[in-house]
């Protein structure tokens, strides 16, 4: 018998993009738990003293009012933080590419768009030494940058395989959170912690499935994990450190291969062949 409850794992469900969005108001209420136990601690106490004066009664009700308001803006704000990130990593770089290059790009961004039922997808090509590429959010829509070494050097196979991997972290919903990550002043620790460890071998699985062939995204994995980014190179810069877990490969300037995590491009490549 069928059973009624299976769902594919490599499909994202709705209960996996909702945990990614609770993720980003857990660590936003974290930044403000201070000042929600202050606020607590004032109420309660004003409650506490409505024997001496029943105006402190009203009073603990404006400022609990007061409070559930501050959070709710806090929230609201922080969630919106990595809105317009696409529009600052397109001031980061200057524009590359030939023609047919961008021909090369688009055709693909629009057959794979169609494929993960992603809309509003603006593609660019930007000249780095560097192999990389990142999907992010821009207002309404979201920008695809590819950096000019990719396209060059790259087959078919192997962008569409990086393309599929930027979607696919979409239709997981961890562009939000990896988007905020780069955009808030936190330390290096925290900012990983809200970026979540190990997405990008999960966007992998996404990706290769939907495009049926897991050789394909393996060789671009392999591709970033040989090269020796210049130090001429975005990748090579503070900004990069601040705003990597938005890209494909999120350790570009790694000196040697990580197994132990799974962001890292070598593992992922190997998870991919072994698949």
């Amino acid at each position: 018998m069928l059973d009624p409850t299976w769902q594919n794992p490599y499909v994202p469900s709705s209960d996996e993009r909702d945990a990614h969005s609770d993720a980003v108001r857990r660590f936003a209420l974290r930044r403000k738990r201070t000042q929600m136990i202050v606020f607590t601690v004032l109420t309660v106490a004003l409650l506490a003293s409505t024997v001496v004066s029943p105006w402190l009664a009203v009073a603990a009700v404006v400022i609990a009012a007061a409070a559930a308001w501050d959070v709710r803006r806090f929230l609201s704000s922080f969630e919106r933080r990595g809105a317009t990130l696409g529009a600052v990593l397109l001031g980061e770089f200057p524009a590359g590419g030939t023609l047919k290059d961008r021909q090369r790009l688009v055709t693909v961004v629009d057959r794979l768009t169609a494929t993960f039922g992603v809309d509003g997808v603006s593609a660019f090509i930007v000249e780095d030494p560097g192999y990389n590429a990142a999907l992010a959010p821009n207002g309404a829509g979201w920008s695809l940058f590819v950096t000019s070494a990719l396209m060059r050097d790259f087959e078919l196979i192997e962008l569409e395989g990086v393309v599929a991997h930027c979607l696919a972290r979409q239709r997981l919903g961890v562009l939000a959170r990896q988007s905020a990550s780069a955009m808030i002043n936190v330390t290096p620790s925290l900012r990983r912690e809200l970026a979540g460890r190990g997405l990008t071998y999960r966007a992998d699985e996404v990706a290769a499935a939907a495009i049926r062939y897991p050789l394909g995204l393996a060789g671009a994995l392999r591709k970033c994990a040989r090269q020796v980014v210049p130090a001429s190179s975005y990748f090579a810069t503070a900004n990069y450190g601040r705003e990597r877990f938005i890209w494909f490969d999120v350790w570009s300037e790694r000196p040697a291969p990580d197994l132990a995590d799974l962001d890292d491009v070598e593992l992922r490549a190997l998870a991919l062949e072994e698949w």
